[in-house]
């Protein structure tokens, strides 16, 4: 699968939309800090996650493994598998590890020639998808609107609307759900990665 990932990904070279990851970011650190300790064994758009499996996999990739990924280390070997909603202070901690994250990116240095053998720009594209997308379903899983900034949501769905299809080939994405003419750019991305823009538990 990577192989083909970095192949497809190869087309977003010199595109820097580090502005739209931060929005992001503030919109997850926002979200994670109003999940309660009551609400990580219930259901989320993501039928292979409860919510504190979905917890733990933002935590670990889009915190952590984000600003890993910019600074060109490896994820630890444990990273999939902490239990990191363990800790009474891990919202607190995912929003400082957020920061570190979007400060590494922040670096123009990170942009450029490759992270794990893919383009720079390609990785930050994966990663915010999985930023934008792992928020919005942690935010509908918890009851919550998801609120990002319209260039966030516009950058989003052209990412989403480019590599939909690889990422269905490859079981990333669902099918897409059919939405209204004129819905807007969130609700479309996230309707095109397969997910209910409408999802109500």
């Amino acid at each position: 699968m990577f192989k083909t990932v970095r192949r497809a990904l190869r087309s977003v070279a010199g595109m820097n939309f580090h502005a739209e990851i931060a929005d992001s970011a503030r919109e997850a650190a926002r979200v994670t800090a109003a999940v309660g300790a009551d609400s990580l064994t219930g259901p989320t758009p993501c039928p292979d996650f409860d919510t504190r499996a979905l917890a733990n996999h933002l935590v670990a990739y889009t915190g952590i493994g984000m600003e890993l990924r910019a600074r060109r280390e490896p994820h630890p070997d444990d990273l999939a598998t902490r239990d990191f909603t363990a800790d009474p202070q891990w919202a607190r901690q995912y929003a400082e590890q957020l920061d570190r994250s979007v400060a590494a990116w922040a670096d123009p240095a990170a942009w450029e020639g490759e992270v794990a053998s893919m383009p720079a720009e390609g990785m930050a594209a994966m990663l915010f998808m999985e930023l934008s997308l792992h928020g919005w379903d942690l935010a509908k899983a918890t009851g919550q609107d998801y609120r990002v900034a319209d260039a966030t949501a516009a950058r989003l769905l052209a990412l989403v609307r480019e590599y939909a299809q690889m990422y269905r080939d490859y079981k990333g994405f669902g099918e897409p759900v059919e939405v209204p003419a004129g819905t807007g750019d969130l609700e479309t991305a996230v309707a095109l990665s397969g997910r209910d823009p409408y999802w109500a538990g």
